[in-house]
């Protein structure tokens, strides 16, 4: 027998004798040991899924928490816009909007639209309703103040075989005219009214907006 054939038959030998010392585990504990093996990887896996279940969660109301925030302060902006601007008494009023002049001089905005036909300065039947409240907030708030009243008109040129008014300052001072005769009319005293006429000057950001009269109440 040649000497490598010797090493693999001691090698051989060497192995057996360790394996025999080895102490021999069972096929329960073996399978105790793989079922308990199970249970933990699917703890491991619930507990895994809860956790990203929890930061879902938590991702959820942080976007809804910084949502909050955000409302909250629109709406303190708002309310600090409403508390910024003063009450004029013409707040609720249909179919105006309020602005301000330097000076302390109140605008009255009506939309020409509102007011007026195309081409005409004949009061609406619905108009009426809007210059009463306006004429009751003057009489109750304003009293003492001037008011002027501004006709306005879009940038378009009247056709003349349409309408008699040929220029558009001229239906401007038309209009203007005929809010004053209205307002006076049911109350505001004479002597403390007048009217202007500007036509397409100052004019806003569209056709529409445009043809507006404006009642001023000026500064006491």
């Amino acid at each position: 027998m040649n000497t490598p054939k010797l090493f693999l038959i001691a090698l051989g030998s060497l192995s057996l004798i360790v394996l025999g010392g080895c102490k021999t585990v069972s096929q329960r504990d073996y399978d105790a040991a793989i079922d308990e093996n199970t249970q933990l990887r699917e703890r491991i896996s619930g507990l895994q899924e809860n956790v990203r279940q929890a930061n879902e969660g938590n991702d959820a109301f942080q976007q809804q928490n910084a949502d909050l925030r955000t409302e909250n302060q629109r709406l303190a902006d708002e309310l600090a816009d409403a508390n910024a601007r003063p009450v004029t008494g013409f707040e609720g009023i249909n179919g105006i909007d309020v602005g301000s002049r330097d000076g302390g001089a109140i605008v009255v905005g009506v939309a020409g639209d509102v007011l007026f036909s195309s081409g005409s300065d004949q009061l609406r039947k619905d108009a009426k309703a809007t210059l009463n409240d306006i004429a009751r907030v003057i009489k109750s708030t304003y009293a003492g103040n001037e008011i002027r009243v501004e006709g306005y008109t879009d940038t378009d040129k009247l056709v003349k075989t349409k309408t008699k008014w040929k220029t558009n300052e001229n239906l401007s001072a038309a209009r203007a005219l005929a809010v004053e005769a209205y307002l006076v009319g049911k109350g505001i005293d004479n002597s403390r009214i007048y009217s202007a006429a500007f036509g397409p000057a100052h004019a806003k950001g569209s056709k529409k907006d445009s043809r507006r009269v404006e009642i001023v109440i000026l500064g006491s």
